[in-house]
């Protein structure tokens, strides 16, 4: 008996779809519970605020809440662990910053691979810095402080959020290119207390976590670290604009454990750019001095893959290593 052909290709049809249900009843589904999203920094930091906002933003899209897990130490390296080891199925996620990528290369004996062990979900906003001194310090430019900090050679000390940390390692470029003596002071927990005290005098800092306290004077924005000048901060020059060649810039952006499903890190990357597109996100990244940085999940490994490669030789000629 001849198989009608119109019943045949129905048929057919009908079976390439079976294998693909599983992945639309499960993307369908998900979240039905709520997501942890791991922050490798303390409370009040940077990535902190960015990622309370992002949780917030979420949780309106996704219908289920976002519960932030801080988790710092050991320059996030502990969060990372804790993230990568988690049940592949988008219940746990990363806030995943540039010093993630900078580990890869200042720790030999990790118990992972970054980025190998993530799953890249989505960017979330860049991250330009801004040179903060305590006003004790008397120096209002950048010619003034490194003419100061020449004439007091180990005098002036820097806090980092860690060995290794972004903020260190922004620190110890600067430091290089400026030509002199900073003290380095790592804190495993905020550092913006003791900076305003003047326990410590200059931190290289996230503008997030640092903008109110550039704008009420409590301390000294010097400069920004970025190429031009930035809106939230019109008065505050670029360090390059009178002092050395100096630019560097972080982001903040999402992950999740290798083999997460694909259905899943693209359900939350469609929910991330969603957010990022929504004009009130807009307006409150541009009141944090950052901007939204939408990509998909492709264009965020990519970036990953160029940051690497970007910063693996500034670490190497600083010869940083951190065990």
């Amino acid at each position: 008996m001849e198989f009608p052909r119109r019943r045949f290709l129905h048929l057919a049809a009908g079976a390439a779809v079976l294998p693909a249900l599983p992945r639309i009843a499960r993307a369908q589904a998900y979240p039905s519970r709520p997501v942890r999203m791991i922050v490798g920094f303390p409370a009040g930091s940077a990535p902190d605020i960015m990622a309370r906002l992002v949780g917030q933003w979420l949780s309106e899209r996704l219908g289920q809440q976002i519960i932030v897990d801080n988790r710092p130490g050991a320059a996030s390296n502990i969060a990372t662990e804790l993230a990568v080891a988690a049940p592949p199925d988008g219940y746990t996620v990363q806030m995943i910053v540039l010093t993630n990528v900078m580990n890869a290369e200042l720790y030999s004996k990790l118990k992972f691979s970054f980025p190998r062990d993530v799953a890249p979900i989505a960017g979330v906003a860049d991250a330009p810095y801004v040179i903060l001194l305590n006003p004790s310090i008397p120096a209002k430019t950048i010619p003034e402080f490194i003419a100061y900090a020449k004439a007091n050679p180990g005098k002036i000390n820097f806090a980092s959020g860690g060995n290794g940390s972004t903020s260190h390692i922004f620190c110890e470029l600067f430091r290089r290119v400026a030509g002199i003596e900073l003290q380095h002071v790592p804190y495993r927990t905020n550092y913006m207390p003791d900076l305003i005290s003047g326990q410590v005098h200059l931190a290289i800092n996230p503008i997030p976590q640092a903008i109110e306290f550039v704008r009420n004077g409590q301390l000294r924005g010097l400069a920004v670290t970025t190429a031009q000048r930035l809106p939230q901060l019109p008065d505050t020059p670029t360090v390059r604009e009178n002092g050395p060649d100096y630019v560097a810039t972080g982001w903040y952006g999402l992950s999740a454990p290798r083999n997460t499903p694909s259905d899943i890190v693209h359900k939350l990357n469609a929910a991330m750019n969603a957010a990022l597109a929504d004009a009130t996100a807009q307006s409150r990244l541009a009141s944090l001095g950052v901007q939204a940085m939408a990509m998909s999940p492709a264009q965020f490994a990519k970036f990953i893959d160029d940051e690497a490669a970007k910063w693996t030789p500034v670490i190497r000629a600083a010869g940083l290593k951190l065990d």
